[in-house]
């Protein structure tokens, strides 16, 4: 779990930050093998007998005076005691890992064992193909699906399902590929009139990957795009005359996501939907208009910066927390060079844990490669993020690809968490008072609950032969908590030192992202130019370069390359390639919305 702060050494009070000009903040990559300095977890098991603070709920850590009967937390100094049992494992400092480091990753007790829990243990992935394409986008697809049977693991589960007109099943268990298909109905608010597990029994559609891998690649030849003829039939003529197409996405991703779903909890440990998108859906539930992308807002005097980013349908969204709810993390492969409307699109993938990948043309597309590093990395899944603060500051904003809790402040979920995912968060003080007190130790806490799928042993018997026996992957559940300490600042010159602009830029980035979505792309660039001239104008006030007569400024002796403080000094750049990136590019310059939607999922 890396952590790094825009300042190392966080200001005192909020004039302190004001003054500075710099964003104060953290980003955490939680499932990170190593902290930001290399150094590895300290592991041990025992996650749910780990003491808690009454007052605050943070968990016990290095940093907690511990006496002989209690202890105080280190995050709101509350006096907590100590059951006997915990009294008794810390008389053994060297068997604790919370006594050990700041940086723990404990195992939680595994549930009961059971035919049942087994078999959610095993990751279970689904492909869903649009139909309604081209040959070349189906031979892409196809590649990287083989790429991605490469990389799972083993004891993974892979269905195949298909999408146009009609919802597609496959069965790949037996000798020959067999597909059962269901009509999509027409209707905007239209759903499927049978329910999935009645087309096909999920055990059936789900195929082992060790044994059915030759089945599977054999079923991906199979596949072929609609044709024109199949597509107009069943779409029949639309809104003013115009032809429909058949591509069923919504309905196909709702009934998918109900399939792999349960109604108490979820059916399986890891349910992961790969959507290949040729086009925008256009059919049936969550059809999107693509008629709002064009030469109208000349007509209108609409700002296509401002109109083209918001999403036209809260379907996706809703669909997202579905998802969410039953276990499943959707990843979108949008390959098509035509408006597809990604601003709706993108809840889908982003809110369920999931990435949006978008690529223009088939011929140099990385889509083989992109799914096979993808698949290739650790992960974690059922996740839940908690930051604590100690009671000086507290969490201002929260950035990132996560499903925020419904009920409790500053918890996050996230399906599906791999060792590169990041989120964000600045910070805010809770009073004027700020860390004055010597006393003050701003300490931050993230605690980070996660499943992995553990793979299964070989086990040997008593009699010392060897025996492979066949065991199912195991499911196992585990605490991360890392608690950070900070220094405080006792000037500005500290405060400039200390600044990392990596995590100043990624940031800034997150905040500019949001204003272009909410005020328009133009509006996050006023937002980045002012914030560098701002910080410019503080630093040349704390270093005293400003030289002033009759009250005006001698403008010759301003240093807007920060040359006193090298931390500062690739600040001016940064902002400058940001501003020159097609994400604040205005669309005049020929930036098509999708791809700048596309980028913002990517930076985020």
């Amino acid at each position: 779990m890396a952590v790094r702060a825009t300042v190392s050494r966080f200001p005192i009070d909020t004039d302190a930050r004001e003054g500075s000009g710099l964003l104060w903040g953290v980003t955490v990559t939680p499932f990170a093998a190593s902290d930001e300095n290399g150094q590895s977890p300290a592991y041990g098991s025992g996650g749910d007998l780990l003491p808690r603070c009454e007052n605050c709920w943070a968990y016990f850590n290095t940093y907690c005076e511990l006496e002989q009967w209690s202890w105080s937390c280190s995050l709101c100094g509350n006096l907590n005691g100590l059951s006997s049992d915990a009294i008794e494992r810390y008389s053994r400092p060297q068997s604790c890992a919370e006594m050990m480091s700041s940086f723990v990753d404990l195992e939680l007790p595994p549930q009961e064992e059971s035919d049942e829990a087994a078999l959610e243990a095993c990751p279970v992935y689904v492909a869903a193909i649009d139909l309604s394409s081209s040959e070349e986008f189906l031979e892409l697809t196809k590649s990287a699906l083989l790429a991605a049977l490469e990389a799972l693991a083993p004891g993974s589960l892979f269905g195949l399902a298909t999408f146009s007109h009609k919802l597609g099943l496959y069965d790949v268990q037996g000798p020959i590929p067999v597909v059962k298909n269901v009509f999509i109905p027409p209707e905007a608010e239209g759903t499927l009139t049978i329910e999935l597990e009645d087309v096909m029994p999920l055990l059936q559609f789900l195929a082992p990957v060790d044994t059915c891998k030759d089945r599977i690649a054999s079923a991906l030849e199979t596949l072929r795009p609609t044709t024109s003829w199949e597509r107009t039939t069943a779409a029949g003529q639309g809104l003013e005359g115009v032809l429909l197409g058949g591509r069923g996405f919504g309905v196909a991703m709702e009934a998918l996501c109900g399939y792999l779903g349960s109604e108490y909890g979820n059916t399986f440990a890891l349910a992961r939907i790969f959507a290949f998108l040729s086009g925008p859906p256009d059919y049936g539930a969550g059809q999107l208009d693509t008629r709002r992308y064009g030469e109208q807002y000349a007509s209108q005097r609409k700002d296509p910066d401002r109109a083209l980013l918001p999403e036209q349908t809260p379907f996706y969204k809703d669909l997202a927390a579905v998802a969410v709810q039953a276990g499943v993390c959707v990843d979108v492969f949008a390959v098509t060079n035509e408006y597809t409307d990604l601003a709706s699109l993108k809840f889908l993938s982003i809110e369920s844990g999931g990435s949006l990948f978008l690529y223009t043309s088939t011929e140099d597309s990385t889509l083989p490669q992109d799914m096979y590093r993808m698949l290739s990395r650790p992960y974690a899944f059922g996740c839940v993020l908690r930051l604590r603060t100690s009671t000086e500051f507290k969490p201002g904003n929260s950035y990132g690809h996560f499903f925020p809790d419904p009920q409790y402040e500053n918890v996050q979920h996230v399906i599906c968490c791999d060792s590169y995912a990041t989120y964000a968060y600045d910070f805010v003080f809770e009073n004027n008072i700020g860390f004055s007190s010597k006393s003050d130790v701003p300490t931050l806490q993230i605690a980070f609950q996660y499943s992995v799928v553990v793979p299964p042993q070989e086990l040997s018997n008593s009699g010392g032969v060897s025996t492979s026996r066949t065991k199912h992957h195991s499911l196992q559940r585990r605490l991360r908590i890392r608690t950070v300490q900070f220094g405080v600042a006792q000037n500005i010159h500290e405060l400039y030192d200390s600044c990392d602009p990596e995590v100043v830029l990624s940031l800034l980035v997150h905040k500019v992202i949001l204003a272009s979505l909410e005020e328009g792309v133009r509006e996050g660039r006023l937002l980045l130019q002012e914030w560098l001239v701002i910080l410019a104008a503080q630093y040349n006030d704390a270093y005293k370069l400003v030289q002033y007569s009759n009250g005006n400024s001698i403008r010759s002796q301003l240093d807007v390359a920060f040359s006193q403080c090298p931390q500062l000094q690739s600040l001016p750049r940064l902002i400058f390639a940001l501003l020159r990136n097609p994400l604040l590019r205005f669309h005049e310059e020929g930036v098509h919305p999708d791809y700048r939607i596309y980028l913002q999922c990517l930076f985020r």
